[in-house]
């Protein structure tokens, strides 16, 4: 059971700290900290956006339409938490 543990805590992992990643790159881009007209900025802006933006519009599409806050990243979050801490080892080991 190790050998798939593992890998997709792993995976999680990533998912989580990606996901942090661009939560708060979109607080410093909102308080103009980071500067999208800067070409390294708009690039990694714009990567985490097309790897996130598939996880998040599932997740839109069943939430209430909070427009002025978006609650995906939340929920996305919570989550991966839930599946890294909570559901995997339980499921995995018993």
């Amino acid at each position: 059971m190790m050998a798939i543990y593992g890998p997709l805590k792993l995976i999680l992992d990533v998912a989580f700290f990606i996901m942090i990643a661009h939560i708060i790159m979109s607080w410093l881009i909102n308080f103009q900290v980071l500067n999208l007209r800067q070409q390294v900025v708009a690039s990694i802006w714009e990567g985490l956006n097309r790897l996130l933006e598939p996880i998040y519009q599932p997740i839109r599409n069943i939430l209430p339409d909070t427009r002025p806050l978006d609650l995906a990243p939340l929920a996305a979050i919570i989550i991966v938490i839930s599946l890294r801490d909570f559901i995997l080892p339980t499921v995995l080991f018993g």
